[in-house]
């Protein structure tokens, strides 16, 4: 299974977790990280992850993106179909930004696309013909339990 997961998903382990939610989508990313890390699940990167990691202020959250996407067993580059595609996307009222990791990880056939913004969320499950499955880090982590 490859997986994509978007900014916002992939720094969730850093959130402050005195929300019960946070915490468990933090512990949730945490484990699809390990299942990657074990090889059972492939980690994709982009060049929209990158410049969106790169763009963090802070230091620790920067490194720590860094050192998560290190371990991507695909990288992604932007190229015009990727970026044809997010214009369809943001026609549809995703933000560009959004449109751009969405059709990075179609791009790349990802299986299921990670985020935790609901707008996001809710705007990627009411496109049609989405090749991948858009899900909450919660979701994921169910499709992965025994």
């Amino acid at each position: 299974m490859r997986i994509y997961l978007d900014a916002c998903s992939l720094q969730r382990p850093l959130d402050n977790k005195s929300q019960i939610r946070v915490a468990l989508e933090a512990e949730a990313v945490l484990g699809v990280l390990a299942l990657c890390e074990a090889g059972d699940l492939e980690l994709l990167s982009s060049e929209v992850l990158v410049f969106e990691v790169e763009r963090t202020p802070q230091l620790s959250r920067r490194e720590y993106g860094r050192e998560v996407l290190a371990k991507a067993r695909a990288f992604i580059s932007l190229n015009d179909s990727i970026v044809e595609r997010a214009r369809i996307f943001t026609t549809a009222g995703v933000k560009p930004l959004d449109a751009l990791h969405l059709a990075s990880a179609e791009d790349a056939q990802a299986d299921y696309l990670c985020t935790c913004d609901d707008r996001f969320l809710k705007k990627a499950r009411n496109l049609p013909n989405l090749n991948l499955k858009v899900v909450s880090p919660l979701e994921l982590a169910e499709e992965f339990e025994p």
